[in-house]
C-alpha cells in the first residue's frame, strides 16, 4: 500500500514539473516571439477621395498599396498587421491615430499620393515636425484639410485649424520622443524609393500632420508620387507600379524591425544592497555616481531611440559586455533622482553604481564610510 501510494505520489510530482517546465517554456517562447505591431493607414476615402486627376483618385490607389503592404508583412509569423480602413470608408483623422495607439502599435505608417499644378514628380516621406519652409506646410494643409469633412470637428480637435501655422506648430510637442525613431523608417522608405525604384528623391521632411499628431509611436507619412504628373500618375495608377512601390515600403519595414532586433538590450537585475539612509545633498568628492540601465553583447548606437528617449547615454566595455549607463554625478541624492527618471522611461531594474578613480566600488561601504 505505502508502495503505491510512494509510486502515486512520484507521478504527481513528475506530472506537475513537467507542466511546470511546459509552462515556462511556453510562456518563455510567448515573450520571445512577441509581435511587431504596424498599423497601415490608407489617406482618405469614402467621401473623402484626396487628389484627383484625370481618373486617378488618391483614395483608391492608397488603399490598393497599403493591402499590397500589409498581405507581405503577414507573411511574417513574428509581424502583426492592423488597418484603419481595408476598404473605401471614410475615417477621421483621430479615429485613425486611436486605432494605431489602441493597438500598441510599433510602428504607424500613412500612404498618400502627392498633386501640383505643376508637372513636379518624385517621392517624399515626412513626420512629424515643425513645417521646414512655405512648401511643406502647403503639403501638411492639403493633408490635414479632411478634418472640416468630420462631423463635430471642432470639438474633436479642440478648435485646432489646419490653415494656421502656429496651430500647426503645436502638433510637434506629442511626437518628439519618437522623432529619431521616424527619421529612421523614413530614411528606409526614401532610400528604397530611390535606389530600388529609381524614383525621384524629394527627401524625408518635417511638417504638421494631424494624422500623425494623434499618434504614439515611431510614425511616417508617405507621399508616393505625384498623381498629377503625367507619366507618374499612370505609374501609381498601375498595378506594377503598385506592387513596386508596396514591396520598397515592405522592405523598408523589415529593415527598421532587423535595426530594432539587433539593437536591443537586455537589463539586468542587480543582487540588492542593504538600504541605507543618506543625509541630503550627500556629495562624494572624487566619486562618480551612474545609472546602469541596460547592458549587452552588441555595440548599441548611442541614440535616444536605443533607450527608450533617454539622451547622452554613455558605453562602457566591461568583461565581454556593454553596459549602458545613464547620468553621472557626486551627488548621492541626484544620483537618484536621475535613477527615477530612467525607471519612468521604462527601465524599473536600473540602478545605481559608483566609480572612484575609475575603480568601480560598492555603493554601500560609500555610505557606510559616510556615516562613521
Amino acid at each position: 500500500m505505502k508502495k503505491l501510494q510512494r509510486k502515486n505520489w512520484l507521478s504527481n510530482r513528475l506530472l506537475f514539473i513537467l507542466s511546470l517546465i511546459f509552462v515556462l517554456n511556453f510562456s518563455y517562447k510567448s515573450s520571445a516571439q512577441e509581435s511587431f505591431k504596424v498599423v497601415l493607414d490608407a489617406g482618405h476615402g469614402g467621401k473623402d477621395p484626396g487628389k484627383h486627376f484625370k481618373k486617378f483618385n488618391e483614395k483608391d490607389i492608397a488603399l490598393r498599396i497599403v493591402l499590397l503592404v500589409g498581405n507581405k508583412l503577414k507573411k511574417n509569423k513574428s509581424i502583426k498587421v492592423n488597418y484603419t480602413r481595408d476598404k473605401d470608408i471614410f475615417i477621421g483623422l483621430k479615429e485613425r491615430g486611436k486605432i494605431a495607439n489602441e493597438a500598441n502599435a510599433n510602428l504607424f505608417v500613412s500612404v498618400h499620393c502627392n498633386a501640383h499644378h505643376t508637372q513636379a514628380k518624385g517621392t517624399e516621406t515626412y513626420v512629424l515636425g515643425i513645417h521646414a519652409n512655405k512648401q511643406n506646410f502647403e503639403v501638411a494643409k492639403q493633408e490635414n484639410s479632411v478634418i472640416f469633412l468630420e462631423d463635430n470637428y471642432k470639438e474633436k480637435y479642440a478648435g485646432f485649424d489646419p490653415n494656421s501655422p502656429e496651430a500647426v506648430i503645436g502638433l510637434t510637442l506629442m511626437q518628439e520622443e519618437y522623432l529619431d525613431e521616424s527619421l529612421l523608417v523614413a530614411s528606409y522608405i526614401q532610400e528604397n524609393f530611390t535606389n530600388n525604384l529609381k524614383r525621384v528623391n524629394r527627401g524625408v521632411k518635417q511638417a504638421g500632420f494631424a494624422v500623425l499628431h494623434q499618434t504614439y509611436m515611431p510614425s511616417v507619412l508617405i507621399e508616393t508620387g505625384f498623381i498629377t504628373n503625367n507619366e507618374e500618375g499612370a505609374y501609381l495608377n498601375s498595378k506594377s507600379g503598385q506592387e513596386k512601390i508596396a514591396t520598397a515600403i515592405y522592405n523598408a519595414i523589415i529593415n527598421y524591425k532587423k535595426h530594432l532586433d539587433e539593437n536591443r538590450v537586455v537589463e539586468i537585475i542587480p543582487v540588492k544592497e542593504p538600504e541605507i539612509n543618506a543625509s541630503k545633498d550627500r556629495i562624494f568628492k572624487g566619486v562618480d555616481f551612474k545609472v546602469q540601465i541596460a547592458s549587452s553583447t552588441k555595440k548599441v548606437p548611442l541614440k535616444s531611440y536605443n533607450f527608450k528617449g533617454l539622451k547622452n547615454v554613455e558605453r562602457l566595455m566591461v568583461g565581454k559586455q556593454y553596459k549602458y549607463y545613464y547620468g553621472v554625478t557626486s551627488n548621492y541624492d541626484e544620483i537618484l533622482e536621475i535613477q527615477k527618471k530612467a525607471k519612468k522611461a521604462g527601465y524599473p531594474s536600473a540602478f545605481v553604481i559608483a566609480y572612484k578613480k575609475d575603480e568601480k566600488v560598492l555603493v554601500s561601504e560609500l555610505l557606510k564610510a559616510s556615516q562613521k
